[in-house]
């Protein structure tokens, strides 16, 4: 074999590919969540690991540091990412990267096992094509972020591989996978049930055993009903019990009623935000109308039912949906086999063009995802400041707002409030609940506060004792 022969047989392996972005996707890997985009979300990820690691290892009961002198216990979804954070830490020592990487691991792994059931529902020209546009796309940005989107994604999608080589060849093995996987995967995140909408599709085609439909059926049918145990039996009870909730979900009238002033942010999420690329989106288009031409009944009515519970996941998130770019992220691989099948309407020998501007164009309008602001840096020295004034086990004030990233940083459990709240009331209300200082991020509120003893003041942050 020539040269040019190995150099084209390395470069057409999808596994060349997804080691080479894996490898790229470790620039600052190491981050602490101060990225701009939805850095509060992984901070509230790696509090409950670390309370994991710190706390009760029960994954039952997740928790939190905001909750003030009340338990901290979160209705949320199943942390299994959660727990696989703590499980490392076990063996480690705790740090906060290590979602970061369990992540991208996950989510790579995902990719290729997404490329070969492509491969199976299609060619592997069309699963190579789908698969450099899904690694792209917006999980270019969020297969690296302490977030469980991506990860859960993939565990369905490597078990709908092992699904459908169960169907096609038989092995109990392989449905057993398939059970575990697609039920941790959905527990971890509800809307990646979208993707097995599909399912019934199977009893359209003949040449499939009936015991082979039924087993998967009945593990389909189990998998969903611990799904319902864990978010409509446990969930409600946490929140019953312990009254803080991770999320709200609307019902359809009302979800469609917040969804309607911001449509345009709903289009976006399809048009741009799915793929970080207007070209990927003309490619998708593309395939639609080919897939539609190609009148291949079982694959249509598939997509079809797997669009249409995914919308009905979208409607029930409410304005949630539009103005989280990450709720697109369980479509996204179906997005990308259609794109990927637009682009293999192409001559053989044009298609790396567009994957070629889709690589560049994705990673483009991403790549500010992998740097933290020298504005942000100084929040890493939280901790530190705690250390020094405020007790391990005293609760605190911060002003971080709604998000949990600064008590996160700080390492202290208490509440995190509005600049709003900042009043001699409210901040006695607190001191008598319980909290011992209040901590003030004179970035985002730089007056004294006249009514308590300043203990700890520097560029970033002034410490005042509240008892």
């Amino acid at each position: 074999m020539s040269s040019n022969e190995k150099l084209k047989a390395i470069f057409s392996d999808i596994r060349f590919w997804i080691a080479f972005f894996f490898f790229l996707r470790m620039i600052g890997i190491t981050n602490a969540p101060l990225e701009i985009g939805h850095n509060w979300r992984q901070a509230l990820t790696s509090m409950i690991a670390r309370n994991f690691y710190e706390g009760s290892a029960d994954i039952l009961y997740p928790r939190i540091d905001m909750a003030g002198d009340q338990s901290g216990i979160i209705a949320s979804e199943f942390p299994l990412f959660n727990y696989m954070i703590y499980l490392v830490s076990v063996v480690f020592d705790y740090t906060h990267w290590y979602g970061r990487l369990i992540n991208l691991m996950v989510s790579s792994i995902g990719i290729y096992f997404f490329y070969l059931l492509m491969a199976k529902i299609a060619d592997r020209k069309i699963a190579f094509n789908a698969a450099i546009v899904l690694i792209v796309s917006i999980w270019f940005a969020f297969s690296r972020k302490t977030m469980p989107d991506t990860f859960s994604v993939s565990l369905v999608m490597i078990g709908l591989y092992y699904g459908y080589r169960y169907l096609r060849e038989g092995n109990d093995f392989r449905v057993i996978l398939y059970f575990l996987l697609v039920t941790f995967g959905v527990l971890c995140k509800i809307p990646a049930l979208s993707l097995l909408a599909a399912i019934p599709v199977i009893f359209f085609i003949e040449e499939i055993p009936v015991r082979r439909k039924v087993r998967i059926l009945i593990m389909s049918v189990i998998s969903f009903m611990i799904v319902c145990l864990w978010y409509f039996y446990w969930v409600p009870y946490l929140i019953r019990t312990y009254h803080y909730p991770l999320y709200f979900p609307k019902g359809f009238v009302e979800g469609m009623h917040e969804i309607r002033p911001l449509m345009s942010l709903f289009f976006k999420q399809f048009y741009f935000m799915a793929f970080e690329s207007f070209i990927a989106f003309a490619f998708f288009l593309v395939g639609i109308f080919s897939i539609i031409k190609n009148k291949n009944r079982n694959l249509i009515i598939g997509l079809f039912l797997i669009t249409v519970t995914f919308l009905i996941f979208t409607i029930k998130t409410g304005a949630v949906f539009p103005t989280h770019n990450y709720y697109i992220i369980p479509f996204v691989p179906v997005m990308a086999f259609i794109a990927g099948w637009g682009i293999g309407k192409l001559p053989s020998k044009y298609q790396f063009i567009p994957l070629i501007l889709i690589v560049v164009e994705g990673i483009g309008n991403q790549q500010h995802d992998f740097f933290i602001k020298d504005s942000e840096r100084y929040k890493l020295s939280l901790e530190n400041l705690t250390n020094e004034v405020v007790g391990k086990d005293e609760l605190i004030v911060i002003n971080g707002g709604s998000s949990p990233q600064e008590i996160y940083l700080a390492h202290r459990k208490g509440w995190t409030i509005e600049n709003g709240s900042i009043t001699e009331s409210e901040l006695n209300g607190y001191r008598n609940s319980g909290a011992a200082y209040l901590i003030i991020d004179k970035k985002s509120y730089a007056q004294p506060i006249p009514y308590f003893p300043l203990v700890h003041g520097d560029s970033g942050f002034d410490i005042y004792k509240l008892k």
